[in-house]
């Protein structure tokens, strides 16, 4: 066991506590030791033989140069809320409701051409001459009376949201960070200089931890405590936009964008929303952008004789890490921070030489849900198995290289149990690491598409952390797919008209209607519809859920409803009977409690079988389609036995011997087999003792296991 206690892990180190920073390297079984935001290593601990890590952020902790040059800050449109006019004329103070330490009017004459103004009601674009700016405020004339207006506008972020929410959430007291546009020629030449200088003054730096890179995720900030965060995105890109920005966007492509392309009626252009055809190309944009100025970065600290590692959170946007210019910056190694199964897929997955998880919690008083972590009232050895046991999962499916922790090292004092965690979770990942290493473990030969707007570009995950979307069904879908010894390929709609189901056995698609995972109005399309429906017949698998392929089009909800059984009924069959039925023995495993019924859900076969239903509303259903077969749910929630019903039907639907990659009689417990290492991995995944049979190919295993264990047998 020995040989598992050390390596490929990064511990946060903390200057005044290197005593500590030292015992828990040995603990951990560290060889790296990072320093955290606003930290710096003490001697002592960049001289006691690890090797090092530096954390910096490109793009913040100038702002002595912000001062002086305030154009180069960064900007967003934002707009104002809805103002009712009650006469011709109407005032707007386009700031009010947003967070005034976060936000300031650009009312320069750059940025006020970009002002729009807009009646609601009408939806009528308000021309230029009818309104005008001053002191703070837009006056409009000619108003229609009791129409709703708003006014677009460009606002500088003046303090960076990340340290903002640092700031706002563990009462930080230090000085407001500042954020610097790369693409303000001064600001670039400076942060190139900057970044040389930084590497020649960090001489023991090995490795260079770029927390990501120049624009962060979308996080709007208000006044009204009561709705502290207005909107957050973790995959938009607003925060990206700039007059410079627009105008090198309209000379490349040939057309201007506007501030509604952005504003879109102030529901902004959330990711979980089917693109407009300029937000796809404002997007390439950017990420053309923020990959050909990392690459700068990049070969600036190769030249200084260090590695550059990437964090993919935070200020990550432009950089899609499976999108096609990544791979061009040319990043040794890229960091990701998880609390979930598919977040470790997502980096396991990435083209970058090492991929690193940070695991959660991470060490901070208060965590990112607000609640108490290492504050009085927390139990932060609770969170860390928790995230385990969704991480671990998907860590037995696909290796990665390295683990660690972030934060701040010295509320670990006292958290004995939190500290044998993760003593006990290192030895772990070193120990599927080395299985890996000797070879794959074994797997079904299935295929898993999984199909929505943006296809591979968001592989894995939908936009953000678990925790955070797990109102949608899909990410729910992923979560269970994380663990699952089944190829996982993400495909978009176009992907599938120019053949991406040659090698698919199973289509998955999921969402509600109009989302960007349901897909809105791609299926509009009949080539999409007539693909997938030749897939089905001629032998192939579709798994339907919530309010798969629905659009306002044709003669059914859904636009897979013939192939799936079911159609969703929105009002137009008041006057219908629908089929009635009566719930059958399901021919495999069934996880009750993961399931939910979607309303209006109808049978518009009489041939479809009903598995379960709640309140009378088809909650799973089969249906034989030519050669094919489809399956919906109503509705789909992670947990260990939705996982073992999932790939249960996965099975039911191929014809597949689950026993190729091992199949453990309990629905709570999973199992990897590595073939050449003769190696038998089980995970009991929930909160209580069981006895456990793995049935292989040529032999069965048996195993007792304690709550949460995890444990490696020989056979």
């Amino acid at each position: 066991m020995n040989e598992y206690r050390t390596g490929a892990f990064t511990l946060p180190g903390e200057a005044g506590y290197e005593k500590l920073t030292l015992e828990m390297a040995k603990k951990w079984g560290a060889d790296v030791i990072r320093d955290s935001d606003g930290t710096k290593l003490s001697p002592e601990i960049v001289e006691a033989g690890y090797k090092i890590y530096s954390t910096i952020c490109i793009i913040r902790e100038h702002n002595a140069f912000a001062a002086a040059h305030p154009d180069a800050q960064q900007q967003t449109f934002l707009s104002s809320d809805p103002c009712l006019a009650v006469a011709d004329t109407l005032n707007i103070a386009p700031l009010d409701g947003y967070f005034d330490e976060q936000f300031q009017l650009n009312d320069s004459p750059d940025a006020l051409p970009f002002w729009q103004v807009w009646d609601r009601t009408a939806n009528r674009l308000v021309p230029s001459d009818q309104w005008m700016y001053q002191d703070g405020a837009v006056r409009i004339r000619g108003c229609v009376p009791y129409h709703r207006y708003t006014v677009s506008f460009l606002a500088w972020r003046v303090w960076e949201e990340i340290n903002m929410y640092n700031h706002t959430t563990n009462h930080w007291e230090s000085e407001h960070l500042r954020q610097l546009d790369p693409r303000h020629p001064l600001a670039w030449e400076y942060l190139k200089g900057w970044l040389k200088d930084w590497c020649r003054d960090n001489p023991d730096t090995s490795v260079v931890r770029l927390t990501s890179l120049f624009y962060n995720f979308v996080w709007i900030f208000g006044s009204d405590l009561r709705r502290r965060t207005r909107f957050v995105d973790w995959a938009s890109y607003d925060f990206t936009v700039s007059p410079a920005a627009l105008r090198a966007f309209e000379k490349e492509y040939g057309y201007a964008l506007t501030a509604e392309d952005f504003i879109n009626k102030g529901k902004l252009q959330a990711t979980h929303r089917p693109p407009t055809a300029p937000k796809r190309d404002y997007m390439d944009f950017i990420q053309r952008f923020v990959a050909e100025k990392a690459g700068e970065l990049v070969r600036i600290i190769h030249a200084a004789g260090k590695q550059a590692y990437v964090f993919y959170d935070d200020s990550w946007v432009g950089m899609e890490p499976c999108g096609k210019y990544f791979a061009s910056i040319g990043f040794d190694g890229l960091i990701k921070c998880v609390f979930s199964g598919f977040e470790c897929r997502l980096c396991a997955g990435a083209q970058v030489p090492v991929h690193e998880l940070r695991f959660h919690p991470y060490l901070f008083p208060v965590g990112l849900g607000g609640l108490p972590t290492f504050a009085e009232g927390g139990r932060p050895e609770k969170d860390a198995i928790a995230y385990w046991l969704h991480v671990r999962r998907a860590l037995a499916r696909q290796s990665v290289d390295r683990i660690g922790l972030g934060g701040y090292l010295h509320l670990t004092v006292g958290q004995d149990a939190f500290n044998d965690a993760i003593e006990e979770m290192g030895i772990a990942f070193r120990r599927l690491k080395a299985l890996h290493a000797c070879g794959a473990p074994a797997a079904l030969p299935i295929t898993v598409a999984v199909l929505h707007t943006w296809g591979a570009l968001r592989s894995w995950t939908l936009s953000g952390h678990f925790h955070e979307t797990d109102g949608n069904i899909l990410i729910h879908i992923n979560e269970a797919l994380s663990g699952l010894p089944v190829k996982v390929k993400f495909i978009s709609f176009e992907d599938v008209k120019n053949g991406a189901l040659a090698d698919a056995d199973v289509l998955i698609n999921a969402g509600r209607a109009g989302d960007a995972w349901s897909g809105g109005d791609a299926w509009k399309d009949p080539a999409l519809i007539s693909e997938i429906t030749r897939f089905v017949y001629a032998g192939g698998s579709l798994i339907g859920a919530g309010e798969p392929s629905a659009v306002p089009c044709g003669d059914t909800r859904f636009a897979l409803a013939p192939i799936l059984g079911v159609d969703q009924d929105d009002g137009a069959y008041a006057c219908h009977q629908p089929w009635a039925f009566e719930a059958e023995e399901a021919p495999f495993f069934v996880a009750d409690q993961a399931l939910g019924a979607t309303p209006g859900i109808r049978l518009i076969a009489p041939d479809t079988r009903v598995l379960r239903a709640q309140n009378g509303v088809p909650a799973l259903t089969l249906h034989s389609f030519g050669q094919g077969k489809a399956a919906y749910f109503g509705g789909f929630s992670y947990s260990p036995e939705a996982a073992r019903m999932l790939l249960e039907l996965l099975l039911y639907l191929t014809g597949t011997d689950g026993r190729a990659a091992g199949l453990t009689d309990c629905p709570a417990a999973e199992c990897a087999w590595f073939p050449a290492s003769h190696a038998l991995v089980i995970m009991n995944n929930q909160d209580a003792p069981c006895e456990v049979a793995v049935t292989l190919p040529e032999k069965t295993l048996r195993a007792r296991l304690e709550a949460n264990e995890m444990v490696f047998l020989n056979d």
